[in-house]
């Protein structure tokens, strides 16, 4: 499936790595990186309404979708410090040395690694429903980090969590879909199999992403923190009242990192893009006017 009106290519961004991207519109850029368990078509209606006045970039990050998935030889391979690169790279790639920059769920936490560490070439950044990683991690406690046991679960060394999952990979990933959509009518029966068959296809490499954030992502995360290292452009931040039932202020821990920030604790599911489109456009447009 493709995004209607957007044109498609495969642009290398180093180390033998190609990522496929949809580029539609004219304007000033904006780059949109997607979530788990998805691909760069979460973003189908939000790009098209940006489109209207922005030359919009919507790659599949490494490991997913249509982009290549090198094999995980290193813990560097999937680290968002990596992946981060690789959006640079893309938007250089197509002529800009500048851009703003949105991303959800794992795509957030490229984004906020893309921003710390080349915040001369991201203007704006948004991030919806995913705290820093280093965060995520501090949050998670008790009884109730069994909301997020697929974290631990693709956290574990390879060959088990890849297995597992590779038993009943509809099953796995479905459950996400199923689970944490607001609207039953969010994601249609078609781009749901779009993402399944998407990620029946990448198991070792979305295991390979998740492995980094319980490793080296931490890692560069703590030094930031450590340094004081912050978030130098405008940020906007969307999420779910998850701090309710996991007892954290999400607005609170998000601060530290974006002096510059507009928080907004919002009434939709996890698929916010695809739920809520009209709403998450408006708060990027509202974030490119600051």
């Amino acid at each position: 499936m493709k995004i209607e009106g957007f044109d498609y290519h495969r642009i290398a961004v180093g180390d033998g790595v190609h990522l496929n991207a949809a580029v539609g519109g004219a304007g000033s850029p904006i780059v949109l990186l997607h979530g788990f368990p998805q691909t760069h078509l979460m973003w189908r209606h939000v790009a098209a309404d940006l489109a209207a006045d922005h030359t919009v970039i919507v790659p599949d990050l490494r490991g997913y979708g249509g982009s290549d998935k090198p094999a995980e030889s290193s813990p560097d391979t999937y680290a968002k410090r990596t992946m981060a690169a690789d959006v640079v790279a893309l938007a250089r790639a197509l002529g800009h040395e500048r851009f703003a920059l949105a991303g959800h769920d794992r795509g957030a936490l490229v984004a906020f690694r893309a921003g710390l560490d080349h915040p001369g070439a991201v203007t704006h950044l948004a991030t919806l429903d995913v705290l820093p990683t280093l965060d995520m991690w501090d949050a998670l406690h008790g009884v109730s980090a069994a909301v997020g046991f697929h974290l631990y679960l693709m956290a574990q060394p390879p060959g088990l969590p890849e297995r597992l999952i590779a038993g009943d990979p509809d099953a796995f990933f479905g459950h996400f879909l199923d689970l944490w959509a607001g609207s039953p009518d969010a994601i249609p029966a078609d781009v749901r199999a779009a993402y399944l068959d998407a990620c029946r296809a990448a198991i070792p490499s979305i295991v390979a992403d998740y492995r980094a954030s319980a490793g080296v992502d931490v890692a560069h995360d703590r030094a930031d923190r450590d340094a004081g290292t912050r978030l130098a452009m405008p940020v906007a931040v969307l999420q779910q009242d998850w701090g309710a039932a996991l007892g954290y202020d999400a607005e609170a821990l998000w601060r530290p990192w974006a002096p510059d920030l507009v928080h907004a604790t919002v009434p939709w599911g996890h698929f916010m893009a695809e739920e809520a489109p009209a709403e998450v456009a408006k708060t990027l447009r509202d974030l490119l006017a600051r």
